[in-house]
């Protein structure tokens, strides 16, 4: 089953003209009109050159389902490939793609289109947009128009991950006041030596994971990426209810186990995911000096006894409290934190984060105070991630976590690894999204997979090149930090490739010791020809 991402929208104005993309096979699909028809019997999605993803939760026994016709990966073939489209779409697609390659348009599109909604009046400017682009991206207004749309694509062996538009239209000088003031805490705000200070005891800052106003922005060359920026909790709230929403849609039009994709930057406070963030990173340090640079924690069947030893000897005391917060199975410490504590909407996350320092010989603490009202906030965060998960657990619909900038990820993956084991307990409900164009991707897939293993819950990766390459490039750069892409479009493939063997080679493992080879599933978000192919030669 192949799946095809489509979006639902209640304004054609956020149908922008996002995605530079131009695929020539509809050129030379709409110069073979005249001696094909695009009217025949379904084929399977994965045909289709423009496949937004193929999947899946990858390479179990398959049921008895309806047999499609056997694949063509050459892509080479039209007329088979655009037989789930009506002339008039693949006329449009052609038509929306020319334009989508001119540098101009989609750099110029929000200038363009408030032009043309002046120019033509708002009914006939509607009009328009949803005759090409707005028809070509979008699925439908609202869950009950996006059904027959839905049906269709089914018939053809595609199966959908439902976007809600929800991203407001704000200019770049309201978006970098409202990234700014909600990425500072409060103590930054009232005095920034005092701040400093605050950093230096809990291990100095680190520049990435602070607010910097020439990417306050976070639109900024990125093309192709739903951006949220925070107002309030109101707003939050607001964007809760919209996925939930989105989640009954999916339920009730899927046919199926459905499947939608939410941010966690349109949940809560970005300094909130900064702060964690950096509190990760830093722990991360600390636990490499414990392990003396051999790697993480997870990996090296370290025991309580021996972690308890190695403080004693740094000299370290009052280690108490800490040992008895150690995450452990029968083989070993996992994490040096309860990182599932993160998800209690009761705890205080400045209480959470104490750790041994073997540099300095004493228990310091990483997270830097933080208010009531900011504890407050991360409560309502955690309170909504788990409503929204709950939900699609209910529901039958698997929620993918989208990735986003390298600053915010380490939150965001710590925090989505969690709701993983809490909700993952009977197949993969909640599915953690991995940017292969970082250099640290394929590690990090390593050191998830083994904490599924471990803690006995279902793993789910939606495997993407990335949509943040050029800015993370240049704030980089700017703010003097080790660029964390990989340094060429072939690295990103190779990664890619390693990172989707690694997951087939641990599916495969289980399924040769006769264990439930779901317990990892995976969705292969590629655009890319030759990496579907690669995906489609595997043998598991």
């Amino acid at each position: 089953m192949a799946f095809l991402k489509i979006s639902t929208s209640r304004k054609c104005s956020q149908l922008l003209l996002q995605e530079p993309l131009r695929n020539e096979v509809y050129a030379r699909f709409v110069r073979s009109l005249t001696t094909s028809t695009a009217n025949g019997p379904a084929e399977q999605h994965q045909q289709r050159r423009n496949s937004s993803a193929v999947s899946g939760q990858a390479a179990c026994a398959v049921d008895a389902k309806p047999k499609w016709d056997q694949l063509d990966t050459s892509f080479a073939n039209p007329e088979a490939t655009f037989k789930s489209k009506t002339t008039w779409e693949i006329f449009r697609a052609y038509i929306v793609y020319q334009l989508c390659s001119s540098s101009y348009l989609v750099e110029n599109n929000m200038q363009l289109m408030k032009l043309c909604k002046a120019v033509f009046g708002e009914k006939l400017f509607t009009l328009m947009m949803k005759m090409t682009f707005y028809g070509h991206f979008v699925a439908g207004e609202d869950q009950y128009r996006i059904v027959p749309t839905l049906k269709r694509l089914r018939s053809f062996g595609v199966k959908p991950i439902l976007d809600y538009s929800v991203e407001e239209d704000i200019s770049q000088e309201e978006a970098e006041k409202r990234e700014v003031e909600s990425s500072m805490s409060e103590i930054e705000k009232r005095d920034q030596d005092a701040a400093q200070k605050e950093a230096e005891t809990v291990g100095g800052s680190l520049p990435q994971y602070h607010v910097d106003k020439q990417f306050a922005d976070r639109r900024y060359k990125v093309q192709s990426a739903r951006t949220y920026f925070y107002l309030n909790e109101a707003t939050c709230e607001r964007n809760m209810e919209v996925f939930q929403n989105c989640l009954h849609a999916v339920a009730g039009a899927t046919y199926g186990t459905g499947i939608t994709a939410i941010k966690l930057t349109a949940l809560g406070r970005p300094q909130l995911l900064l702060q964690l963030s950096e509190v990760i990173m830093r722990a991360r340090t600390l636990a490499s000096e414990i392990m003396g640079g051999k790697g993480n924690v997870i990996g090296q069947h370290l025991t309580l006894e021996e972690l308890d030893k190695r403080l004693f000897e740094a000299g370290i005391k009052d280690t108490k409290k800490f040992l008895e917060k150690v995450t452990k199975d029968s083989q070993g410490v996992i994490h040096l934190f309860p990182w599932s504590g993160l998800l209690d909407e009761n705890s205080e996350l400045s209480d959470s984060f104490r750790v041994p320092c073997l540099k300095e010989g004493r228990m310091v603490r990483l997270l830097s105070q933080l208010s009531k009202k900011e504890e407050e906030m991360f409560r309502n965060m955690v309170h909504r991630l788990n409503t929204l998960v709950q939900t699609a657990k209910d529901l039958d619909v698997r929620i993918m976590i989208d990735a986003e900038q390298t600053y915010f990820q380490p939150a965001i993956s710590r925090l989505t690894l969690e709701l993983m084991q809490k909700y993952n307990t009977e197949k993969a409900i909640v599915f953690n999204t991995y940017q292969c164009y970082l250099k640290e991707t394929l590690n990090e897939v390593k050191t998830d997979l083994n904490q599924a293993k471990r803690q006995k819950f279902y793993f789910g990766a939606k495997l993407v090149r990335g949509a943040y390459i050029d800015q993370e490039r240049a704030r980089a750069a700017a703010l003097g930090y080790a660029d964390p892409t990989n340094p060429s479009y072939e690295a990103t493939t190779e990664t890619y490739h390693q990172t989707l063997t690694e997951c087939l080679t641990r599916i495969k493992q289980l399924k040769d010791q006769g264990d439930v080879c779901s317990k990892i599933g995976i969705m292969v978000a590629s655009h890319n020809e030759d990496t579907v192919r690669f995906a489609l030669s595997q043998d598991t």
